[in-house]
């Protein structure tokens, strides 16, 4: 089992930074992959990003590539998502996922544990 905390949101202006973490508890998150996805009122879950069990493999929907990058730190069961040059647009609820297989992927279906969500509400 494994279960996944989410924190760094919060209110920031557009063209402003934000960093979210999510720790992650058990012993495999190593082998994980992981991913951040995000509900905006009256929208769709939208996938953002994932990364790979080792953190060589990345993916990004299209617009938030070249300003949100993901990262992680197996020694610290963390995964985070830096956000820069936020936009409005950006404003969601945003959730870290895992996924058993390793590999990360695109789709919700393929995550089997998520965290709770941490808020992001960017102003113009």
């Amino acid at each position: 089992q494994v279960q996944l905390v989410e924190s760094g949101g919060g209110l920031v202006q557009a063209g402003g930074s934000l960093r979210l973490s999510c720790a992650a508890s058990g012993r495999t998150f190593s082998s994980f992959g992981m991913g951040w996805f995000r509900l905006a009122p009256g929208k769709e879950r939208e996938f953002v990003a994932t990364i790979d069990w080792s953190g060589l493999r990345t993916r990004y929907v299209d617009s938030v590539k070249g300003r949100f990058t993901i990262s992680r730190d197996n020694a610290k069961k963390t995964v985070y998502l830096q956000m820069n040059s936020l936009k409005p647009e950006d404003t969601a609820v945003y959730y870290c996922a895992a996924d058993r297989s390793g590999s990360g992927g695109i789709r919700a279906v393929e995550y089997e544990y998520w965290g709770q969500g941490t808020q992001v509400t960017v102003s113009s």
